[in-house]
C-alpha cells in the first residue's frame, strides 16, 4: 500500500488486534499494496487517487469485535462473507477487485 498502515490500527478499541491483523493481511497483498489504503469507520477501503479526491476501488474490509473478518460490496455490510481469518477476507476481496487496476495517481 502506497505509503505505510492507517492510523486507525493505532487506537486503543476491544478489537485492536483483529484490525491490525486485517491491515497487515491488506499490506502483505501486493495487489493491495498497489493501492491507496484508507479507513473510515473502522472500514479499511482501497482507491486508484489520493486526497481529497478518491477514486474508491474494490470493497470495504471490516474486522469485528467477535474476531471476524468481513467483506462486503457496500461500506461496512459483509454481505460477501465473514472469515474466520484476515488473509481469508483479503483474498476475497482481492479476487473481486478489477483485473485492469492501475497505479496510484494523485486525486488533486
Amino acid at each position: 500500500m502506497a505509503g505505510h498502515a492507517p492510523r486507525g490500527c493505532e487506537l486503543e478499541c476491544s478489537w485492536q488486534q483483529t484490525y491490525r491483523a486485517l491491515i497487515e493481511a491488506a499490506y502483505a497483498e501486493p495487489t493491495l499494496r498497489r493501492l491507496y489504503p484508507f479507513t473510515s469507520h473502522w472500514a479499511l477501503r482501497f482507491s486508484t487517487t489520493t486526497r481529497p479526491n478518491l477514486t474508491v476501488v474494490g470493497l470495504c474490509l471490516t474486522a469485528g469485535s467477535d474476531g471476524t473478518y468481513g467483506v462486503g460490496r457496500g461500506f461496512v455490510t459483509p454481505d460477501l462473507g465473514l472469515f474466520a481469518m484476515a488473509d481469508e477476507a483479503v483474498a476475497a476481496a482481492v479476487y473481486r477487485l478489477p483485473s485492469s487496476l492501475g497505479p496510484v495517481t494523485l486525486g488533486g
